[in-house]
């Protein structure tokens, strides 16, 4: 028997012994989210009735109602990672964490596994072993890997295989099943982040003497104004003349430099602009460099040109900058024992520990740093706590009547 177009078909054939069999046909989408693909035939056999087969095709046409998949092998992790990460709308730093986090963290130990096989009981392992000897890096492979770095690797894992939920690859997510998988809790993850390394005032001085008068290092102008303002090495970069105010004596921050295409800008890290002071000595400091920079080329100078473009005018790479800090740390902790390395992010920890170290109130120094609440501001610096309160209490003594 069969039945009319787009409905299937039920037809009978014989095996070689003689039996009759019953087969069901119908079409179905060669991709349900790409319908230009169009449809192909799909059926089954071996049913040895013909209402046998009948209930096989109601339930195949169950599933084309469904816009469900057919004939298809449950796709593998690192596939299904790698087209999830696709089509994520995201800033491009942030991709470019995340596919780090899936190439090193995921799919090198996960990937060859189907979706529908990757168990609770697997995933706790496979963090166990991230603990252990998860680092992928060239400088520090097979070493311990941070429990943030596992916790990050198991939040993305876990929206992976929320949405092969949604995409009808499996009906519930192994990674949530929090009694067998145990991620790093935020306790572990607060104990084990790295203390700030920062620098004293006169660490501070002693470098930005060296780098000035020893060194005449051209970048200058750029690490002192980082040491002083606390801007991210990626908004000091795409800083323009335009946004300096000799007047006001402010700077705007209204942009970064993008890190995975340096050639262009994007918002700054909150996507808020903000104003911040900037002190005199700092602004005799640019406008000298300015002057310096109109020398090369008049082009250099507009209100529109980069503050610390390279030669041609164009914005530096800031993986280039980090280089160039890490060669300056080289040569200042020789020539200077009693000056230990800092990244360059340590130059903006060292201004809010600086300021906070003098009283400043966390609430400026949030606004200077660009930190979306305060509490950032206080839970990145706790190291100054200790200080604070010797400050306040001694305040509070000088101040008594008693």
């Amino acid at each position: 028997m069969s039945r009319r177009r787009g409905k299937g078909s039920i037809t009978p054939y014989k095996l070689k012994s003689g039996t009759t069999r019953w087969r069901y046909q119908i079409r179905v989408p060669v991709d349900p989210d790409r319908p230009e693909l169009g449809t192909r035939p799909h059926g089954k056999g071996g049913y040895s009735t013909s209402t046998a087969a009948d209930d096989g095709l109601q339930e195949a046409l169950t599933k084309l109602k469904n816009n469900e998949r057919f004939g298809r092998k449950t796709p593998l992790l690192s596939d299904y990672a790698n087209n999830w990460v696709a089509g994520l709308k995201l800033a491009d730093s942030t991709l470019k964490g995340y596919r780090k986090v899936i190439r090193n963290h995921i799919n090198r130990q996960l990937g060859d596994i189907p979706l529908d096989k990757l168990t609770a009981t697997r995933i706790a392992r496979h963090y166990r072993e991230l603990e252990d000897h998860g680092r992928a890096d060239k400088y520090g492979k097979g070493q311990p890997l941070s429990p943030n770095t596992v916790s990050k690797a198991h939040v993305i894992l876990s929206s992976i295989l929320d949405a092969a939920i949604e995409d009808g690859h499996i009906v519930a997510n192994p990674a949530k099943r929090k009694k067998t998988v145990k991620p790093p809790t935020t306790k572990e993850i607060r104990a084990a982040k790295p203390e700030i390394v920062v620098w004293s005032q006169d660490q501070l001085d002693t470098f930005l003497r060296w780098d000035r008068d020893v060194r005449e290092d051209e970048l200058f102008p750029l690490w002192r104004l980082i040491a002083w303002t606390g801007m991210r090495r990626s908004e000091a970069l795409a800083l323009r003349w335009s946004d300096i105010n000799t007047r006001t004596r402010q700077l705007s921050i209204r942009r970064s430099t993008n890190t995975v295409d340096w050639t262009k800008t994007k918002g700054t890290k909150t996507d808020r602009a903000r104003r911040i002071d900037i002190d005199d000595e700092t602004l005799k400091i640019l406008a000298a460099y300015k002057k310096t920079r109109a020398e090369i080329s008049f082009e250099f100078a507009t209100t529109e040109a980069c503050v610390f473009g390279d030669d041609d005018g164009q914005m530096r790479s800031p993986d280039a900058m980090t280089s160039r800090w890490a060669r300056r740390m080289d040569w200042i902790t020789a020539k200077h024992p009693e000056v230990h390395r800092v990244t360059i992010k340590g130059l903006r920890h060292t201004h809010a520990t600086l300021l906070l170290e003098m009283g400043i109130h966390p609430k400026v120094v949030q606004e200077r740093l660009g930190h979306v609440k305060i509490s950032i501001t206080m839970d990145t610096y706790s190291h100054v706590t200790p200080t604070m309160q010797r400050s306040a209490i001694d305040l509070l003594a000088r101040g008594s009547q008693g």
